[in-house]
């Protein structure tokens, strides 16, 4: 999500510089929207910083055993 967000900002930028301010407020807009966006799963995740834990059916066993 943060590439989108890179990718529109870059838009946004050249847009600007070749003159075509209504592109450029729109794809700065964009970007803008996405990198709130990813901010807040961003935050959201953080605090589980190893990601899912797997969930085992029976503890100490492997599937060999059954």
């Amino acid at each position: 999500m943060l590439n989108l967000t890179l990718t529109f900002l870059v838009v946004a930028l050249i847009a600007a510089f070749l003159g075509f301010s209504g592109i450029a407020a729109s794809a700065a807009a964009i970007a803008k929207i996405l990198f709130c966006i990813f901010i807040v799963c961003f935050i959201l995740v953080w605090p589980n910083k190893t990601g899912l834990v797997p969930v085992q059916e029976y503890p100490g066993r492997s599937c060999l055993h059954l």
